[in-house]
């Protein structure tokens, strides 16, 4: 039976007693964490947000029964006096483990059913449970630590971009439907039949028309849709740190969000290295096979053609002499494994892709996979890539980015496999120059590699028409640890620029008005150069937390099937809320 709260009132929290509190009268509200009934004496754990503190029960017939009374997640009111524990008793895990409260009352605010897992512990519980009972798992210190984090995060953030001058404005959650890239979320209009809101997959066209108001320096910690696939990054909805400033070059958005991570990382009292190092787009596919490389493992992959585009090998030589590549990396500490080790890598690298991999052991003379490859030809290969005795060189061979590409998803495996990505070291980097463009084969067109508003370099502009392929973008990404932790670019401001992208994409002037018509007419009353980036703030909070999925940094996420276990969403609606959506729906029949 629950018993009011009359007129206890809190005094401390469950964490926040010290010795200097001993000889006080405290009154302490929670949820019971741990009891221990030793006949004669009950000690009571109890818990909120803030900590633990230890309530003693002892020569008090009625207190006594009440404590019988109580099991885990009961949620109590405790008033009592502080004393010191006695020496034996300390607990140094608690940062109130040198003190403990003899009960003079205790509540039963409310009782509680047994939990479908354990709270006072963080024992293996599978996702699906968690999820389905996340206000029971927010009560786990790893959530609550994960969630203060985020907090303490965002309030760095707000307060280092107001410093900077920068205001926070909201942009509107039900918008136009611009659809670019991943899938619109559609809300019907109940008072427009036919019509449909879009929920945002992010501001980007609003805070490009807060530089044309004349707002100047813009930011907001803002929620984002997309209708996309799930993976351990990626939610249906998400946070990101929205930012945009006037008159900015690249060099201006780098100055202003490079000493913003040392303040986030502060949060978990973590220094962070500037300047952050700059590596262009082609570089980073080329020495890492990817465009958000994990530099925590150095293997560095290096261009070996000129090395074999005389060898005796043919089939290295064929493929220089056709356009392609050789390339490869060194493995520290590599020369340790078997053959049938190296086998089960050769397999690996075929289920990658890879039409064929090259190993190669430092020696004299060193020993290689290819025994057409001779110590003449290896040498100046294991040197290139700076190999040591124990190490092992990977080759492999093709065209430029594809091999790349594969080596770069081994270098990953390889580095996984070795504990090389110290998950206590935090490298940042910026990469620059990307494409504007890419190529799709399957339909024949061309699509932004970022979006359609990204502006050009000045210098490739002319090649729009000509080249598209080789214009690059003054965009940028801040990667961490191999992650993507914000992307941006400067915007083009320019009315006649933006139509020939528009055209360059295929979108004919009839279209480019319809979507995006509200903006385009903008761009015609005087708008400065500007330029912006996005943060993703789950990304970085799960990479301080040392997590591997968002989900276990975001308070009611969706399961990798899109689903909201605990709410039940999503979920039919009645027919009279689709009728005043002016909405019927198709139900496909079983086959």
């Amino acid at each position: 039976m629950a018993e009011p709260l009359g007129s206890l009132v809190r005094t401390h929290t469950c964490g926040a007693l010290r010795p200097a509190d001993v000889g006080t009268d405290v009154v302490l509200l929670g949820w019971v964490h741990r009891i221990r009934d030793l006949g004669g004496v009950t000690f009571i754990d109890v818990r909120d947000r803030h900590g633990i503190s230890q309530v003693v029960v002892r020569e008090n017939v009625a207190l006594m029964a009440v404590a019988k009374r109580l099991r885990s997640e009961f949620v109590v009111g405790v008033s009592g006096h502080v004393q010191r524990r006695s020496a034996d008793t300390v607990n140094p895990k608690l940062a109130t483990g040198e003190v403990e409260v003899l009960a003079a009352e205790i509540r039963i605010l409310n009782e509680a059913k047994t939990p479908p897992f354990q709270i006072a512990e963080d024992g293996p519980v599978s996702e699906d449970v968690r999820l389905r009972y996340r206000y029971l798992d927010l009560r786990r210190p790893r959530l609550q630590n994960n969630i203060g984090l985020r907090h303490r995060v965002s309030i760095a953030i707000r307060k280092y971009f107001d410093e900077q001058g920068f205001w926070e404005i909201e942009t509107p959650i039900l918008a136009k439907s611009t659809p670019e890239g991943a899938r619109d979320f559609l809300v019907p209009s109940r008072v427009h039949p036919g019509e449909f809101y879009a929920l945002p997959q992010s501001p980007q066209l609003f805070k490009q028309i807060l530089m044309i108001a004349g707002t100047d320096r813009y930011f907001q910690i803002v929620r984002c849709f997309r209708d996309e696939d799930q993976r351990a990054d990626r939610q249906l909805e998400f946070t990101q740190v929205d930012v945009e400033m006037s008159f900015a070059q690249p060099e201006s958005i780098y100055n202003l969000i490079e000493p913003l991570m040392p303040r986030i990382f502060k949060e978990i009292g973590r220094e962070v290295t500037l300047p952050i190092r700059r590596m262009s787009y082609a570089d980073a596919i080329a020495k890492y096979g990817s465009d958000k490389p994990d530099l925590r493992c150095g293997m560095e992959i290096a261009d070996l053609s000129d090395v074999f585009r005389d060898s005796e090998f043919r089939v290295f030589k064929q493929i220089v002499a056709d356009g392609g590549v050789v390339r490869g990396f060194s493995v520290p500490g590599g020369n340790k494994y078997s053959r049938s080790q190296l086998d089960v890598l050769v397999d690996q690298a075929k289920q990658m892709g890879f039409t064929g991999l090259i190993w190669v052991r430092p020696g004299s003379p060193p020993l290689c996979s290819v025994k057409a490859l001779s110590e003449a030809a290896l040498r100046p290969a294991l040197d290139r890539v700076k190999a040591a005795t124990d190490d092992l060189l990977l080759m492999a061979a093709g065209p430029a980015d594809n091999t790349s590409k594969l080596l770069g998803q081994l270098r990953l495996a390889v580095a996984a496999k070795e504990n090389l990505l110290n998950p206590e070291a935090f490298e940042f980097l910026w990469v620059t120059d990307f494409p504007l463009l890419e190529y799709h084969e399957e339909d024949g067109r061309w699509y932004s590699m970022h979006h359609p508003f990204t502006s050009p370099k000045d210098e490739d502009v002319d090649k729009l028409e000509t080249e598209p392929g080789a214009v690059r973008a003054k965009a940028y990404d801040l990667v961490l640890n191999g992650s993507e932790i914000g992307g941006g670019s400067i915007r083009i401001h320019d009315a006649a620029l933006q139509s020939r992208i528009f055209t360059r994409l295929g979108i004919s002037e009839e279209e480019a008005k319809l979507r995006f018509g509200f903006f385009l007419e903008a761009l015609e009353y005087g708008t400065p150069p500007h330029g912006g980036i996005a943060l993703g703030l789950d990304r970085i909070v799960a990479i301080l937390a040392g997590e591997s999925s968002i989900r276990e940094v975001i308070a009611f996420p969706k399961t990798a099937s899109a689903v909201d276990l605990m709410a039940g969403a999503p979920s039919p609606v009645d027919a009279k809320q689709l009728r005043e959506l002016h909405l019927n729906l198709k139900t496909q029949k079983p086959n």
